[in-house]
């Protein structure tokens, strides 16, 4: 084959039992075309493929794991099929390959190497979170994962408010499931009682949970139900006081 292949940026459904409607139909065809995926997980990624496909054999599939384990002798490697003339397909656990996702250094490495890229679409929980919200879609920054050490935590959920006043922008950021209970605490706490709070949990999954609330009442809320929930947590301000 004397043509390069491409790089296909598949998203995934955000969670079990959420439905395959937010995926473009386009990706059963890729999928079906395809031999060669860069993969977080193989075997929630073989249970996507298959679910797609169901047809599709899962001994003609070559898996290539992007974790943090993998070196980047192994990930500088992957691109390889593309260079011979064959498609790759990267495939995010959740959600879209390279938002929030260790998917992105594949996608740039794709560019040094002039390989062509095609997003495909499908559901982006930080994007969804924004939409629900309310809040500022003008303008926004994704921030990851706040600190663990509470100090540092505070520290910066007082700074994300202080820029969500200042520039008028939505702060957004996630949480692993478990510690969920533990940020809203530290949010309830460390910000102002007229900023507001948004919460998005299991978004596109039938026990979604959407609600944006200014502080002082979020202290009426029973924050037991959002333990070990995948979340996106928003923040706004529109006022110092």
């Amino acid at each position: 084959m004397s043509d390069r292949g491409k790089l296909f940026l598949i998203p995934c459904p955000l969670g079990e039992g959420a439905s395959l409607d937010s995926l473009s139909p386009w990706i059963e065809k890729i999928i079906t075309e395809q031999h060669h995926f860069i993969v977080e997980n193989e075997k929630e990624a073989r249970h996507f493929i298959k679910s797609i496909c169901p047809a599709k054999k899962q001994s003609e599939l070559r898996l290539y794991p992007l974790n943090k384990y993998t070196t980047a002798l192994e990930y500088h490697s992957y691109l390889n099929p593309c260079e011979q003339g064959f498609s790759i397909g990267l495939i995010s656990d959740a959600g879209c390959p390279g938002v929030a996702d260790p998917g992105a250094v594949i996608v740039a490495l794709a560019h040094e190497k002039n390989i062509e890229v095609i997003p495909l679409v499908g559901p982006s929980s930080i994007v969804l979170a924004l939409m629900a919200s309310g809040l500022n879609g003008q303008q926004f920054t994704f921030h990851g994962y706040l600190p663990i050490n509470q100090k540092e935590r505070s520290l910066a959920i007082k700074k994300l408010e202080r820029n969500a006043y200042q520039f008028q922008q939505t702060q957004l950021f996630i949480e692993t499931p478990y510690r969920n209970i533990s940020l809203l605490e530290a949010l309830i706490q460390h910000l102002q009682s007229g900023t507001l709070l948004c919460l998005a949990c299991d978004l596109t999954l039938p026990t979604q949970w959407i609600k944006t609330l200014p502080i002082s009442q979020w202290k009426k809320i029973k924050l037991d139900q959002f333990h070990k929930r995948p979340a996106v947590f928003l923040v706004y301000s529109m006022s110092t006081n």
